[in-house]
């Protein structure tokens, strides 16, 4: 096999992770030098005392926040939330998986307040070692049960749809598979690419696990680590990649389209790549959630503001035009140039069964693809 691998330092954080599941009650370990050391961004702004309900916050006007996503995406709101509520949000960003293994090695001691993740999985993670505190159920009632924990600790915060994406002067329209499985055959054989590493794609194996059982899911890891992946570090560079022909397809999330027309500053339809919607409630149809929790006792309502600032409809449309996610809000559009929510033929799995990442980064590993 000649995989074009991403270097071995990429996955360690995700060795961190192979002790999500089998950490206990939020204990802090001895060692911590394994954990990832991200960088910290901050906004600034006075504190108000006063969320986005109008309710008083009670706070001291600040908050630490664990982002598992980009800063380039998320913290164009936190500035607006800083700057509408007086709150100041001190960001350490990092991968989702890196997010959680510094969850889980801090525990108790973590300062941390939320967590902002990328996928469902981390945050089931994360929460089954005892780290997430309960939500107001105002909170939780404002997002579709499908899309929030069903111990009411975490809530979804955008919906995003996985997809194959494929350059059309490479792949025609009758070439498109109809579902995931068609991927290993010896027709995509190093034709698609995919990010290993990242936390949607161990998110869609999870779900495979959960949806067609571990030997399945098992078997067609195999069948893609034997058929010539062309793996990448991040959905972006598969998109990037797919858009200039150097790979013909790719799983990703259905965002990083509109991501990568942003950068160059022309519209999606101009680009050299396209997004085929697997139907059928086909596992390649997985719609997740980006999503966030409260960590640990919470001495003042800061935190919960935020996370119901980003459930507000400012907080909502700012994903929907800015970024190209779903929102999770009743009577939101859906982003431009995809289909709504309820038109995606998405399969019927709980997220908070998505839980078990360690079984599946040990899956991908054993594969090869990591």
């Amino acid at each position: 096999m000649n995989h074009r691998r991403t270097p071995l330092a990429l996955a360690l954080p995700l060795a961190v992770v192979l002790g999500l599941t089998a950490c206990s009650g939020g204990q802090p370990s001895t060692d911590t030098a394994t954990a990832p050391a991200p960088d910290t961004a901050g906004a600034t702004g006075e504190a108000t005392g006063e969320g986005t309900t109008g309710a008083p916050t009670e706070g001291d006007g600040q908050l630490t926040l664990y982002s598992g996503r980009n800063e380039e995406l998320v913290q164009p709101i936190l500035d607006r939330f800083t700057e509408e509520t007086g709150i100041e949000v001190d960001v350490r960003y990092g991968d989702t998986a890196g997010m959680a293994a510094q969850l889980l090695e801090e525990g108790d001691r973590s300062p941390a307040e939320v967590f902002l993740a990328q996928d469902a999985g981390a945050l089931g993670a994360v929460s089954q070692a005892g780290l997430l505190e309960a939500l107001p159920q105002e909170t939780v009632d404002a997002v579709p049960e499908s899309y929030r924990s069903t111990d009411g600790d975490w809530v979804g915060l955008t919906g995003r749809s996985r997809v194959l994406v494929y350059n059309p002067d490479q792949v025609s329209e009758d070439e498109l598979p109809q579902s995931v499985d068609e991927l290993v055959s010896q027709e995509w054989k190093g034709r698609v690419g995919v990010a290993p590493t990242n936390a949607s794609f161990q998110s869609f194996i999870t779900a495979m696990r959960v949806m067609e059982g571990d030997e399945a899911a098992r078997a067609w890891l195999e069948g893609l680590a034997a058929n010539d992946p062309q793996i990448r570090e991040k959905n972006g560079h598969i998109v990037a990649d797919v858009d200039s022909g150097a790979i013909d397809a790719g799983l990703v999330n259905h965002y990083y389209v509109h991501e990568l027309a942003q950068e160059k500053g022309v519209d999606p339809q101009d680009l050299s790549v396209r997004m085929h919607f697997f139907g059928a409630q086909d596992t390649g149809a997985l719609v997740n959630v980006s999503g966030a929790g409260l960590v640990g006792e919470q001495p003042d309502g800061d935190a919960q503001a935020l996370i119901d600032y980003l459930l507000s409809e400012e907080g909502q449309s700012y994903f929907v035009e800015e970024t190209n996610e779903y929102a999770m809000i009743e009577g939101a559009e859906a982003p431009q140039g995809v289909p709504s929510l309820d038109e995606l033929e998405a399969p019927q799995v709980n997220l908070n069964d998505l839980d078990d990442l360690e079984q599946t980064i040990e899956m991908i590993t054993q594969a090869g693809l990591l």
